[in-house]
């Protein structure tokens, strides 16, 4: 399997390869590569519990006395509460991306982050997102129809979408919109009929203080309901089945994965169709989803090959495999998300991330160039935040429009010693096919080796890697 195909699924299917692992893959036949991949994924992941023992207190506090608790909190109480909730946030933001970077199971933390843009969801109640992360982390190479309804159950979908407003009196069509829209069938197939009735089915569907689902029977609307030609006295899990019961699901789900793992553009309708009919009859099996696609005769195509502009996670995950180093400041990170577009757990709104050219303007592409040599030469980043409170993530007035250090540690040893042995005249080109995923691979020779210290050998190495690394080409994958 050459170099190149090894990267691509690495990528495709993780966030790149670790330069101190790659001995560990170089040799490996094509199917090894991908049962490796799997197998590396199989574990449960780890649940993150960053919460404060005082918010677990206040929201899952036992009976009357927690209830007592939670009323007697003053304005400024409730003020720390949230401003608590939010550096948590911030905590699980820095834990889940340690997870992706560290983490053998690139599968599993890739699919999970597909999920995150998927089941998109905004709040500052750190119980109830950390439970949603778990979900989508637990269930993200399982069975679609068990991770949409543990979703939709989950306290954080739920208020983000009102459904704790979706009474029968007064029925709130939020939840049964976006669950029909954006979660399973796609716009423009269902109809307007179709969300009224189904929002009368998910009435009394709620949760309580400490994020349990908690269904409302007195809330309920038993009446009778005709939804996608069918007609009865459906509750949310029946409008879940037979969403679920639409091939057009699995075909709306087929065609965002292909664009999130092989081309965001050029999407062959015959290709989703066959891949979308298999996904129907596995009974929405994730991993067969995969499968069909890794272990197709197109997914290594050249079309396919360096054809994705890498998401900010994707770019900077990938650049801590690449390039082992540790901030000094790790919550620089969650700023560093903010300037390039995408901070977890905080998608813009519950569409998820767009993607694609998306990600690329004239300020963030400077950024996205200058990141490498920043690293690796403690450079400094001027951040000119909004002062969205909820995107900041609850960071201090004063960390704002500031200049920030981007002090880290680079392990510099795994890139020297991959390198080591091969001829001056060879290590550009060889590092470029490290980095670069452009099925050709012909860097400009002669510029390069101009701004590459060639002091050393080791810093021959490492300015030249930076230096690859600062290019539009690495914005590829």
């Amino acid at each position: 399997m050459s170099q190149l195909r090894i990267q691509h699924l690495l990528w495709r299917t993780g966030f790149g390869p670790a330069t101190a692992d790659w001995s560990q893959w170089a040799n490996l036949s094509e199917k090894a590569c991908w049962q490796k991949i799997k197998s590396d994924a199989s574990a449960a992941p780890e649940y993150f519990d960053v919460a404060d023992n005082a918010i677990k207190g206040l929201l899952m506090g036992a009976g009357q006395a927690g209830q007592m608790q939670r009323e007697s909190l003053d304005n400024e109480e409730k003020k720390r509460v949230r401003k608590q909730s939010r550096d948590d946030l911030q905590t699980l933001n820095l834990r889940w991306l340690d997870a992706m970077t560290h983490s053998k199971a690139q599968l599993r933390e890739k699919m999970a982050l597909f999920w995150h843009g998927h089941f998109a969801s905004r709040n500052i109640n750190i119980l109830y997102q950390q439970q949603l992360l778990d979900i989508t982390r637990q269930q993200a190479l399982g069975n679609f129809g068990e991770l949409l309804r543990a979703v939709s159950k989950s306290a954080a979908m739920l208020a983000f979408l009102n459904n704790q407003q979706n009474k029968k009196e007064h029925p709130n069509e939020n939840f049964a919109r976006e669950v029909m829209e954006l979660f399973t069938l796609g716009r423009g197939n269902y109809s307007e009929q179709d969300v009224k009735e189904a929002a009368r089915a998910f009435t009394g569907w709620s949760f309580r203080l400490n994020g349990e689902f908690f269904f409302r029977r007195r809330e309920h609307d038993y009446g009778s309901k005709t939804i996608l030609g069918k007609t009865g006295n459906f509750e949310g899990e029946d409008v879940l089945d037979l969403l679920l019961a639409q091939p057009q699901t699995a075909r709306f789900i087929t065609r965002k994965l292909y664009k999130f793992l092989v081309n965001e553009e050029k999407i062959p309708e015959a290709r989703i169709t066959e891949l979308a009919n298999g996904f129907f009859k596995s009974g929405y099996d994730i991993t067969q989803l995969l499968d069909a696609i890794v272990g197709s005769s197109w997914f290594h195509d050249a079309e396919n090959t360096g054809a994705k502009i890498k998401s900010p996670i994707e770019l900077w995950v990938g650049m801590r495999r690449a390039m082992p180093f540790e901030m000094e400041n790790p919550e620089n990170q969650v700023l560093l998300q903010k300037a390039l577009g995408q901070v977890l757990l905080f998608p813009p709104n519950v569409a998820g991330w767009p993607g694609g050219k998306t990600w690329i303007d004239s300020s963030s592409l400077m950024l996205r160039l200058r990141l490498p040599q920043m690293i690796a030469f403690q450079g400094d980043l001027d951040l000119h935040t909004k002062t969205d409170d909820d995107q900041q993530m609850g960071e201090m007035e004063g960390m704002r429009n500031r200049q920030k250090r981007f002090a880290a540690k680079t392990d510099w040893q795994p890139v020297l010693k991959r390198f080591k042995g091969i001829p001056d005249k060879e290590l550009i080109p060889q590092i470029a096919r490290a980095l670069w995923q452009t099925p050709v691979a012909t860097p400009p020779l002669a510029v390069l080796e101009r701004h590459t210290d060639q002091s050393s050998r080791e810093k021959q190495i490492e300015t030249a890697f930076v230096q690859l690394m600062a290019t539009p080409e690495y914005q590829l994958c």
